[in-house]
C-alpha cells in the first residue's frame, strides 16, 4: 500500500504529534509519503523520525498541483491523504485530476481555526470549508469530531474515526513521587492528595476554574495539594488567585515538565479543566498512569470517559462540582484506585497507539475497497422500525440490526427511517431520514438494493391502526421500487380488525421476499393470514447477539448510583398499562417479598424512561423494603449488563426479558400482550401470568419459582443458546438478499 500525505508543514501542538507519531509507525507497514508545503521545524522532525519528507514550497499553486500530479502518477499511490486547510485544498484539486479517493484528517473545528485572524479566517477558512466538502472521506480525531461533522451534515458513511494513540509499554518514572515534590517545590507528604493538571497556562484551558475548585474542596479535605505543570500567559493571574483564596501553598506551580511519567506518577487525581478540547494526550497519560480524572465534558472526553465509571466529569466551568467530585476522591483511596484501573484498561485497549495504527490502516483498507465498490448499481439497505422515541428495546432493535449488516459487508451504506434522525445518525452512524418525510424515503428507495422492516412487533393494530398502515405502505413501495424485501427477526400481531388482516396478508404476499420470526406464535399468525409467499423462517430477537459492558463499566454504573456492585437484587422492569395502576401495590408486595425472603433489594430498570419510571414510582409508593429506581439505564450494553447483575427479573417489558434471558438471569413474565408470553414459551420458561389475572400470592409464588433456578445454568442457557444459533438466521437471510 502507498499513500501520499499532504500538510501545510507549518502545524504544532496535538496536530503534528499525531501526524508524526501515525506516520513513522505506519513506515514500518506501508510506504508512506509527506509532503509539506514550506520548510521548518515541523518536516526537519520529521525527518529526524525517519518519514520519508518532500517539500515543495512556494506560492506557485499551479506549479505544486503539476508537480504533485506527476509525483502520484509516477509513485504508483493509491491513496491521498490531507491534513488542514492547504493539504485540503490540494487534494481537492488532485482528486478529479488522479482518480484516486482522497481523505482527510480533521484535527480541529473547521469554523474556529482561524478565530482573531479575519483575513485567514475569510480566504484559508472558506477554501477549507469548500475542500472538505469535495473530498472523498473524513477521519475526525475523536468521536466527538467525527459527531461534529455528522451534525454538519457530512455522510456518516464516509466518515472514520481515530483518536491519538499513546505508547502503554510500562514505564518507570525517573523519579519518586516524594523526590518529585520535592524537585518542584511542593509542600506534601505522605497524606497528602495530589490533584494535578498538565496544559497551557491559557484561557481555553480555564485553570483557574480549577483552582477555585480546588479551593473550595480544601476546605473540607485539608490533605489535597495542587500540582500544575505549564506555563502561559495566565501564570501571575493564577498565582495571584490562588493567594487570594488562601492556598497559595498548597498549590505549586511546576512550570513547563518535560519528565511527564515522573509528574504523573506523583499525582493522585488527575484532572482537564478546558472549555474546549478535541481529545488531548494528557487524559490518555493520565490514563496510562492508573489515575482517575475529573474532566470538563467537552470534545471527545466523554467518549473515554463514561461519569462514575472511568471518572467524574463537570460542565465547564463549574468549580462547585468539581470541587465535590475532588472530595469525593479524596475521602476515597479504594474508589480511586478502582475507577483509576477501569480508566487504565479502557485506554490501553482503545487509545493505544498500537490500536491508533491498526485503527488507521483498516481504514485505509476500507478506503480502498469501496474505491472500488463504484459501479453505479443500486447499493445500500433501507430500515424502518420503531426508532428515534427512546425506548431501549426499539434502540437495541436497531443496534443489532446495523450491527449485522456490518458484518455481512462491512461497506454497506445503511439508511434508518427515524423519528429523532439527528440522534440517529450520531449514534449508530448511519445516514438516517424522518420517519414520514416520504418524498425523502420514495427516492432513497429508487437506489437502495435492500428494505428491512423490523424487528419488533410492527405487524400489530393493538397500539395503532395508523402505524400498521404506515409500515405496510413502506413495504408496498420498497418493493415497487425494485428493492429485496426483508422483515427481520420481527412478532406477527395481533392484528385484530379483519380489513387490517386482510390488507396485511394482501401486502406481505405480493411484497415480501423473506420473514424472519422471533417466536413460534408469529409463525402460527401468518398461517393463519394466509401468508405463503415470502420465505419464513424461524429466528430470534435480533438483540441476543448484543453483549454486555465490561464487569468493571457496570461496577461503575452502580457505584455511581449508590448501588453496592456486590450486593444482591430483583430487578423490576414494569410500563403503565390499562390496569397496571389497579395492581401496582401487587408488584410492590412482590419486592417485599422478594427482600424479607431472600434478601433481594428491589432495583426498577426502565425500557422506555419516561412511561417506565412512572410506572415504577407508583408501584415503589407502596414498599416498605430499601429499593432503587434508575432514571435511565444507558446504553444497550450498559443496560444489558444491568440486567445480568440481577438474581431475578419480574418484567412486563418483553426487551427485558430479552435482555435478562441472554445472561442465564431467572424470570418472571407479567403478560399485557401475547409477546411476551410467546418469547417465554419459545425459550422454555414457565414463569408467566396475565396482568389482569395477576395476585399478589401468585406473584410470590412465580418469584419462589425463579429464585429455586437461580444457579441452574443447564435450565436457564439451554433456550438462550438455542436462540443465538437459530438468530444467525437473520443476517444470513439478509446476505443472500443482498446477494441476489
Amino acid at each position: 500500500m502507498k499513500v501520499i500525505h499532504l500538510i501545510s508543514g507549518g502545524d504544532s501542538g496535538g496536530a503534528k504529534t499525531h501526524v508524526h507519531s501515525l506516520l513513522q509507525n505506519l513506515s514500518r507497514t506501508i510506504e508512506v509519503t509527506m509532503v509539506c508545503f514550506m520548510e521548518g521545524p515541523f518536516a526537519q522532525e520529521a525527518r529526524e523520525l525517519g518519514i520519508s519528507t518532500v517539500v515543495l514550497p512556494g506560492h506557485n499553486l499551479l506549479h505544486t498541483f503539476r508537480t504533485l500530479k506527476q509525483m502520484i502518477r509516477e509513485g504508483g499511490y493509491q491513496i491521498i491523504h490531507c491534513h488542514g486547510a492547504r493539504g485540503n485544498m490540494m487534494g481537492a484539486l488532485l482528486r478529479k485530476a488522479t482518480g484516486l479517493p482522497v481523505v482527510t484528517t480533521v484535527h480541529s473545528d473547521y469554523r474556529l481555526d482561524y478565530l482573531g485572524r479575519p483575513f485567514s479566517r475569510i480566504s484559508y477558512g472558506t477554501i477549507n470549508t469548500i475542500a472538505l466538502r469535495r473530498l472523498d472521506y473524513r477521519i475526525g480525531v475523536s468521536d466527538a469530531m467525527t459527531n461534529l461533522l455528522i451534525s454538519r451534515k457530512f455522510d456518516p458513511d464516509k466518515l472514520f474515526t481515530i483518536y491519538n494513540g499513546l505508547d502503554f509499554t510500562p514505564r518507570t518514572p525517573a523519579m519518586t513521587r516524594e523526590a518529585y515534590w520535592k524537585s518542584v517545590g511542593l509542600q506534601a507528604d505522605e497524606n497528602s492528595v495530589v490533584v494535578g493538571i498538565a496544559a497551557r497556562l491559557n484561557p481555553v484551558k480555564d485553570i483557574a476554574t480549577l483552582v477555585r475548585g480546588f479551593a473550595l474542596a480544601h476546605e473540607t479535605c485539608p490533605n489535597l495539594r495542587l500540582l500544575i505543570a505549564g506555563d502561559g500567559e495566565q501564570m501571575d493571574m493564577l498565582k495571584n488567585l490562588a493567594r487570594e483564596l488562601g492556598v497559595a501553598e498548597q498549590v505549586c506551580f511546576a512550570g513547563w515538565v518535560t519528565d511527564t511519567d515522573s509528574f504523573y506518577n506523583a499525582l493522585d487525581i488527575n484532572t482537564l479543566t478546558s472549555l474546549s478540547e478535541t481529545f488531548p494526550y494528557s487524559l490518555t497519560e493520565g490514563a496510562r498512569a492508573g489515575l482517575p480524572t475529573v474532566a470538563s465534558r467537552v470534545g471527545g472526553v466523554p467518549y473515554l470517559i463514561e461519569h462514575g465509571v472511568h471518572g467524574f466529569l463537570f460542565e465547564a466551568g463549574d468549580d462547585q462540582a468539581l470541587a465535590r467530585h475532588l472530595i469525593t476522591l479524596a475521602q476515597d483511596p479504594e474508589l480511586r484506585r478502582h475507577i483509576g484501573q477501569r480508566l487504565y484498561q479502557r485506554a490501553k485497549e482503545d487509545y493505544s497507539l498500537e490500536s491508533t495504527l491498526q485503527r488507521q490502516l483498516s481504514i485505509y483498507q476500507a478506503i480502498l475497497r469501496r474505491q472500488g465498490r463504484k459501479t453505479g448499481r443500486r447499493d445500500g439497505a433501507l430500515v424502518c422500525g420503531a426508532y428515534g422515541r427512546g425506548n431501549a428495546g426499539d434502540d437495541a432493535i436497531l443496534e443489532a440490526i446495523v450491527t449485522e449488516l456490518r458484518q455481512v459487508d462491512p461497506d454497506l451504506p445503511v439508511w434508518v427511517l427515524s423519528r429523532n434522525p439527528e440522534s440517529t445518525r450520531l449514534t449508530y452512524r448511519v445516514n438516517s431520514i424522518y420517519t414520514f418525510a416520504f418524498p425523502k424515503f420514495l427516492w432513497r428507495m429508487r437506489k437502495t438494493k435492500l428494505y428491512i422492516n423490523g424487528g419488533g412487533s410492527l405487524m400489530q393494530d393493538v397500539t395503532s391502526h395508523r402505524s400498521l398502515w404506515f409500515y405496510l405502505f413502506t413495504i408496498s413501495w420498497a418493493k415497487r421500487l425494485g428493492n429485496q424485501v426483508m422483515m427481520y427477526g420481527c412478532g406477527i400481531g395481533p392484528i385484530h380488525s379483519p380489513a387490517n388482516r386482510q390488507r396485511a396478508s394482501r401486502v406481505l404476499q405480493k411484497s415480501v421476499d423473506a420473514i424472519t420470526l422471533r417466536d413460534t406464535h408469529s409463525k402460527d399468525e401468518l398461517e393463519d393470514m394466509k401468508v405463503t409467499a415470502p420465505e419464513i423462517i424461524l429466528s430470534a430477537d435480533p438483540t441476543v447477539i448484543l453483549p454486555p459492558s465490561p464487569e468493571q463499566a457496570i461496577d461503575g454504573i452502580l457505584e455511581s448510583q449508590g448501588i453496592d456492585p456486590k450486593g444482591k437484587y430483583i430487578g423490576f422492569a414494569l410500563r403503565p398499562w390499562p390496569g397496571f395502576e389497579e395492581k401496582a401495590q401487587i408488584f410492590a408486595a412482590a419486592a417485599d417479598y422478594a427482600y424479607e425472603k431472600y434478601g433481594l433489594t428491589p432495583v426498577f430498570l426502565p425500557i422506555e424512561r419516561r412511561l417506565d419510571v412512572a410506572a415504577a414510582r407508583s408501584a415503589a409508593q407502596y414498599m416498605k423494603a430499601p429499593h432503587y429506581i434508575l432514571q435511565e439505564t444507558g446504553s444497550s450494553s450498559h443496560t444489558i449488563g444491568l440486567f445480568a447483575r440481577m438474581q431475578v427479573v419480574v418484567s412486563m417489558r418483553l426487551h427485558a426479558l430479552v435482555f435478562a434471558a441472554g445472561q442465564g438471569v431467572p424470570l418472571v413474565g407479567v403478560v399485557y400482550d401475547q409477546k411476551i408470553s410467546s418469547f417465554l414459551s419459545y425459550i422454555g420458561q414457565d414463569l408467566y401470568t396475565d396482568l389482569s389475572e395477576v395476585t399478589a400470592e401468585g406473584l410470590r409464588h412465580y418469584i419462589d419459582g425463579a429464585c429455586a433456578r437461580i444457579g441452574d445454568q443447564e435450565f436457564l442457557s439451554g433456550g438462550v443458546d438455542r436462540l443465538r444459533r437459530v438468530e444467525e438466521r437473520n443476517s444470513e437471510t439478509a446476505r443472500k438478499l443482498l446477494e441476489r
